[in-house]
C-alpha cells in the first residue's frame, strides 16, 4: 500500500516515541504500519451517532452485522435511516437492538428534528463544545463522543479513554495498568495511536 507524505510522518513520530516507552510497543507499531486516511462515508452526524450507539458494548463484528440488518430493513422502503421514530421501534428491535438503544436512537432523531445535530452549527464549535451538545441526547456518552470526534470529525489527537479494547491493548503492550500518562506522551496524534490498537485487537494481536 501507497501511504502519503502525512502518513508517514505520523507514523515516524509514534514509532519514534514507542520507542522510548516500550519494545512490545515499538515492535507491534513496527509490524502494523501507518494508519491509512480512510474515511466511511456517514450522510449526517445522525447517522454516525445512529451507528455508534448501535456498536456500544459490542465487537466490532456483531456491531456490523446489526447494522447491516438495519440497513436492509430501511432498504424496504418502511424505514428510514436513522429516523428511528416511535413507530419503527418492533422493526429495529427485530434486528438485534435492546429497548434501551432503541430510545437512544429515537433521541437522536428528535435532536436531528430540533435542530440539535444542525451541521453548520456543530463545525463552528470547538471539540470540548461539540461534546457537551452530543453528550445532551439521551444515550449518547462519552464513548460515543470520541467515536465521533474520531471517525466523523477526523481529529488527530482524541484519546477514547471508555473503548475498553484500545486501553487494554495499549496497557498490555506498555506494560503498565494505567495507559493515560503514557498516552499523553503520543499527543498530537493519540487518535492515530488509538487506530492502531484496534486494528491490533481486530486481528487478535
Amino acid at each position: 500500500m501507497n501511504y502519503s507524505t502525512e502518513e508517514t510522518r505520523v507514523y515516524r513520530i509514534l514509532l519514534a516515541r514507542a520507542s522510548t516507552v516500550s519494545a512490545p510497543l515499538a515492535d507491534a507499531i513496527t509490524s502494523d504500519g501507518p494508519v491509512p486516511s480512510q474515511r466511511a462515508n456517514y450522510r449526517s452526524i445522525g447517522h454516525f451517532l445512529a451507528r455508534a450507539i448501535i456498536g456500544q458494548q459490542l465487537s466490532a463484528r456483531v456491531a456490523r452485522s446489526i447494522w447491516e440488518r438495519v440497513t436492509i430493513a430501511a432498504s424496504s422502503a418502511t424505514m428510514n435511516v436513522p429516523a428511528f421514530t416511535e413507530s419503527y421501534a418492533d422493526e429495529v428491535r427485530t434486528c438485534g437492538v435492546s429497548t434501551n438503544k432503541i430510545r437512544a436512537l429515537q433521541s437522536v432523531r428528535a435532536a436531528e428534528r430540533a435542530g440539535t445535530l444542525c451541521e453548520t452549527k456543530l463545525q463552528e464549535l470547538g471539540p470540548r463544545e461539540q461534546v457537551a451538545t452530543l453528550l445532551g441526547i439521551h444515550g449518547v456518552g462519552p464513548w460515543t463522543c470520541d467515536m465521533a470526534l474520531i471517525f466523523y470529525y477526523h481529529l488527530p489527537d482524541i484519546w477514547p479513554e471508555g473503548d475498553a479494547a484500545v486501553q487494554r491493548m495499549f496497557a498490555r503492550l506498555i506494560g503498565r495498568r494505567k495507559p493515560k500518562p503514557t498516552a499523553a506522551r503520543f499527543s498530537p496524534h493519540r487518535s492515530s495511536l488509538a487506530l492502531i490498537m484496534w486494528r491490533m485487537v481486530d486481528a487478535g494481536y
